[in-house]
């Protein structure tokens, strides 16, 4: 497995799928129109099918693929309609995305679909369930930023089982746990304050590879101040929002070009320095098997001021819907007491984004009647946790293949 120090075990490569796979490329319409590719692969006897997606990343050849296939399951990966370019990532319109996958499934008769949640798309999964499983009236019918999106005219089926591997809170809770509350000048990626950087000495940071120590006082000061630039970037997202919901409403009385351009102008709000999670350099704060780093890899105090990172360039509307952990929705926690059907959770040891608490909280917090938590060696994007050992992605497969077997034998 090649890491280069940056990929933090990113790039794992799936492993062959069964020789008797057929794979089929699908394109689908959803409720508002737009348009998503999907593909579904199938085994000779697979009545169950897995459907895989994630907000912002193409699942295509994902680690679990072959994996559950090889177990008899079929298997749908999807793309949302933001897939690979998620400036304007809506996680309320990717649940109409989302949508579109369980009609098309249902369509052509599998007797169960099961959604999978890995990372981020944990979150998306829990906030789909939950609105599927309210009356039509009572589902959102708009993202945090006003933009109208209609959920009660969708048609959502609800999936048969909901399973989650190494899932995060969500998008906007995880950056708010990554943020980095030193930027003084949101216009100037190098702006810092001393007292709140997170890579100063003074402040706990040792020098990598040696863990650093920050002390209770340091912490309380960091979280709250990564907060409050969350709310400051809200602020001013709300406020160009509404300076394009105003200009749409002039335009629809007076028909003046210049505010239909007005409305179009938002803006691109800039995110400098999102991975500065304490946690990644100071191995004592919720422990875990994880190695040193990040998701974005070994050298926090690196990649913090490199181009990389969660909601670098995001529009207002996408800002509140995805990234912003005081506006946004799709937040785990808040989600998956609503979600009633049954669940299973696989915990990756070496995970530098679900932290044991995390994984015993989000398993205690579901509505699910029939929960199951279990823990495998492994690192967050399904690496195995050391070199030689098995990979996490086969273990939590094999798990996952366990479990629906019960719930959903083959016949």
């Amino acid at each position: 497995m090649p890491d280069d120090g940056l990929g933090a075990g990113r790039y794992l490569a799936p492993a062959a799928v069964p020789a008797k796979t057929t794979t089929t490329a699908h394109q689908l319409t959803t409720s508002d129109g737009a348009t998503v590719n999907g593909l579904l692969r199938t085994v000779p006897g697979a009545t169950t099918v897995a459907f895989l997606m994630h907000p912002r990343q193409d699942f295509s050849h994902h680690v679990l693929v072959p994996e559950l296939l090889s177990q008899g399951y079929a298997v749908w990966t999807q793309g949302t309609r933001s897939v690979g370019n998620d400036l304007t990532l809506l996680h309320e319109q990717a649940l109409l995305d989302l949508a579109a996958g369980h009609v098309y499934l249902r369509d052509k008769g599998f007797a169960h679909v099961v959604l999978i949640g890995h990372s981020g798309g944990a979150a998306l999964g829990a906030f789909y369930l939950q609105q599927a499983a309210r009356t039509p009236e009572q589902r959102l019918s708009r993202a945090p930023s006003g933009k109208p999106v209609e959920l009660g005219k969708a048609e959502m089926p609800m999936a048969d089982g909901f399973l989650m591997m190494a899932p995060h809170p969500g998008q906007g809770a995880l950056l708010l746990r990554l943020i980095d509350p030193s930027v003084v000048d949101e216009r100037d990626p190098r702006s810092a304050t001393q007292e709140l950087d997170p890579y100063h000495p003074g402040n706990g940071f040792a020098e990598p590879p040696g863990s650093s120590k920050y002390d209770e006082e340091f912490i309380a000061e960091y979280r709250q101040a990564q907060y409050d630039r969350i709310a400051r970037i809200d602020a001013r997202a709300r406020e160009l929002a509404a300076e394009s919901a105003a200009a749409r409403r002039r335009y629809r009385e007076t028909n003046d070009p210049a505010d239909r351009r007005t409305a179009l102008a938002t803006g691109v709000l800039t995110v400098y320095r999102t991975d500065a999670d304490l946690r990644s350099v100071d191995l004592s704060l919720d422990p875990n098997d994880r190695p040193y780093g990040s998701l974005f890899g070994r050298r926090p105090d690196l990649t913090n001021y490199g181009v990389l990172g969660f909601g670098r360039l995001t529009t207002p509307d996408s800002w509140l819907s995805t990234w912003s952990a005081i506006s946004g929705n799709a937040d785990l926690a808040a989600c998956l007491p609503d979600v009633t059907v049954p669940t299973q959770l696989v915990e990756l040891t070496g995970d530098q984004a679900c932290f044991p608490a995390d994984a015993k909280r989000f398993s205690e917090i579901s509505g699910a009647g029939d929960v199951t938590h279990v823990r495998v060696p492994g690192r967050h994007f399904g690496a195995p946790l050391h070199d030689g050992m098995t990979s996490g992605a086969t273990l939590a497969g094999a798990e996952m293949g366990r479990w629906l077997d019960e719930r959903f034998p083959r016949e």
